[in-house]
């Protein structure tokens, strides 16, 4: 038995036959913030560490001074790679053309220059895994995924391989992350730190 004596039992979403379809995400009702569509499944986000939230506020603010004007940086939006998979990566860098209006929900992925997933405890099998095979199969270009190393970040970056359609890794990167593409970028990574002293230890 589970909860408190007399609690209600939470009420989640049935699924249909064959699962959910990415139209769903925006028709179901009372969906936590940031739910993704992975495999015809929900994922339901999980509280964020200080160190994620840092590492996207850190990514986005940079990639934004430096990304050319045709470009935008979005954070934590969802994309649509096919009916069944609507996940949402934690930055992404898409072509301008493709900011329709202030009410849209998502993007469509062969929009998306770069994808960027910042791992948490919950998400290294999506983030390592599954992720990067639909990216690569929604033919995204650059996939970087961020990790946290004892309160440092290290920077995985890949590279779409056009001849097998998947992704090769360029670069791991730990204090200082130089690449040329999508475009040039400079960045000091050990600017993702908590601020005024906070304790990194874990």
């Amino acid at each position: 038995m589970s909860g408190s004596p007399g609690a209600p039992e939470p009420s989640w979403p049935t699924p249909p036959l064959g699962g959910w379809t990415a139209d769903d995400l925006d028709r179901l009702p009372n969906l936590p913030m940031h739910t993704e569509l992975i495999d015809a499944s929900l994922v339901f986000p999980t509280p964020q560490t200080l160190f994620h939230e840092r590492a996207i506020g850190f990514f986005s603010r940079q990639l934004e001074s430096v990304s050319p004007q045709d470009l935008e940086v979005v954070a934590r939006f969802t994309i649509d790679i096919d009916r069944w998979n609507r996940p949402e990566p934690d930055v992404i860098v898409v072509r301008g053309e493709v900011i329709a209006d202030w009410e849209q929900t998502r993007l469509p992925a062969d929009s998306v220059m770069l994808a960027i997933e910042i791992v948490s405890t919950d998400s290294v099998t999506r983030d390592r895994e599954t992720k990067p095979v639909k990216y690569a199969r929604a033919k995204i270009p650059h996939y970087w995924r961020v990790e946290d190393n004892q309160g440092q970040a290290v920077v995985y970056v890949f590279e779409l391989e056009p001849t097998t359609g998947a992704y090769t890794s360029t670069g791991i990167f730990h204090d200082r992350m130089k690449v040329s593409v999508p475009f040039p970028v400079d960045l000091d990574l050990t600017q993702i730190r908590p601020r005024r002293g906070q304790a990194t230890d874990k």
